[in-house]
């Protein structure tokens, strides 16, 4: 049934109406794809690690320091079909990283069955502001202030990445600390246009709470995407 969806997709997609393609969206059959790449994790737990990275359009959470703005407006991405996203991925790696934009607006089931249909391992980078769906061996949890994550992702997070942007964000980070589950391994990183004066303030804390671990955005240092 799978085959004969996606087959449907690839012949009729350019004919669709608005209301047709949308319904096809909300299925998760088609994504709004803002850019996939092949590079190195520079990130948390999983940092120097090769992926392949499929950033998905679409974000209402709206952290004033995102990097990846233009990520925000899903109507800006071309939707495309799962299938076409799982056979690019498939192409360079066997770790996959769906990040966004919030990759969780949109329903990761189709996506996520058709990447482990393949064999490989599936990683997000989340808010969790939204249902947990889709098939997952790597949660990202990294929650934001504005659109908290749900009791789900919090108990399903493998790591949790608390961004420093400001003195605040440390008891932010503790909070949060403690609703994930116990096997969560906990990150604190500043954020880029702060590092330099957070930083320090992140040595001495994770010296002083070793519960926590430092994570650096270690593909800026690179100039790598």
């Amino acid at each position: 049934m799978e085959q004969s969806n996606n087959a449907y997709l690839l012949i009729y997609l350019p004919t669709m109406t608005r209301r047709e393609r949308q319904e096809l969206i909300d299925k998760g059959l088609l994504l709004p794809l803002m850019e996939e790449f092949y590079t190195i994790q520079g990130e948390g737990f999983h940092k120097g690690t090769a992926a392949y990275f499929i950033r998905i359009g679409g974000c209402d959470v709206g952290c004033h320091w995102c990097d990846v703005k233009e990520s925000w407006l899903a109507e800006l991405h071309p939707p495309t079909e799962t299938e076409k996203i799982v056979e690019n991925a498939v192409k360079y790696s066997n770790t996959i990283v769906v990040t966004g934009g919030e990759p969780l607006t949109w329903d990761m089931g189709p996506l996520t069955a058709q990447l482990k249909a393949k064999g490989v391992q599936t990683h997000i980078e989340t808010s969790g502001a939204y249902k947990l769906t889709g098939e997952w061996d790597w949660i990202c949890l990294s929650p934001k202030k504005m659109k908290l994550p749900t009791e789900e992702v919090l108990a399903k997070a493998n790591e949790l990445k608390c961004i420093i942007y400001n003195k605040d964000d440390f008891r932010f980070a503790e909070e949060y600390a403690d609703k994930v589950n116990e096997n969560c391994i906990l990150y604190l990183q500043p954020e880029w246009s702060k590092r330099e004066k957070m930083m320090p303030m992140i040595v001495d804390y994770v010296m002083a709470n070793p519960k926590w671990k430092v994570s650096l955005q270690t593909h800026k240092y690179l100039n790598i995407p």
